[in-house]
């Protein structure tokens, strides 16, 4: 019998996880309230689109572009695993002016050291009036090591955005409940247990990690929010 179908559910489950990734997925909240936020804007993302930091574009599927133009960064690790059409060497990007109607960035902020020069190549490549959805981590730890270099209040990314000649359409919060503590904690056991052993690994999940998203899944249901206190802030802005 084939594994494919349960590597492509397994897959899925890790960027549009239902109930069954409350078992296999440890960052299940953080990835639900982020594909929940971007599915707000995602209509949005009409005409010629760029994903920037597109990595292996796992919502291709569900964004209505004409046309999806992958962007990432050039090094040994994405060209083994980024499905990008372009890549480019983390400076200008090598794509026209005013090329593209909508671009998407997800998770990809925290990364760019100089953020300024980022987002002055987004709003480069944006035609007039186009749209940008981005989505940056508020509470997590730190990742893909040594190229993590910020995290952004909700404050001080409208600035930044306002600042390189964006204007906010909205902004929301992800996870801004309990399942934020619990997906803090889910990863904090992930990261402290993790081995070489996938197999070893599906073991920790199953028998350490679900629990404790179960359990956090239940009680968001009865938690308040906290605007103070979320995993992700998503926003949908236009170039001026």
């Amino acid at each position: 019998m084939s594994l494919a179908p349960l590597r492509a559910r397994f897959w899925r489950e890790q960027y549009e996880p239902t109930w069954l990734g409350l078992f296999i997925n440890p960052f299940w909240f953080a990835r639900r309230g982020l594909l929940n936020e971007l599915r707000r804007h995602f209509p949005a993302l009409t005409g010629e689109l760029l994903d920037v930091g597109c990595g292996n574009k796992p919502y291709r599927v569900l964004v209505p572009a004409a046309r999806y133009t992958g962007l990432d960064i050039d090094n040994a690790f994405t060209r083994r695993v980024a499905v990008a059409d372009v890549f480019y060497d983390g400076g200008a990007f090598p794509l026209p002016d005013a090329s593209f109607d909508a671009v998407l960035c997800s998770q990809v902020l925290e990364h760019v050291f100089t953020p300024e020069k980022f987002l002055g190549e987004i709003h480069r490549v944006l035609r007039p009036g186009g749209t940008l959805l981005l989505a940056v981590p508020f509470l997590w730890d730190e990742h893909e090591q040594p190229h993590d270099f910020g995290r952004y209040s909700s404050f001080g990314l409208r600035a930044l955005l306002e600042r390189n000649g964006f204007a906010v359409i909205e902004q929301r919060k992800s996870m801004a409940d309990f399942g934020a503590v619990a997906q803090l904690a889910s990863a904090w056991l992930f990261k402290v247990v993790q081995t070489r052993s996938k197999w070893l690994n599906l073991a920790t999940q199953l028998l350490l990690i679900a629990p404790i998203n179960i359990l956090g899944a239940l009680l968001r249901l009865v938690s308040p929010r906290s605007e103070d206190f979320y995993l992700d802030n998503v926003v949908l802005a236009r170039k001026r």
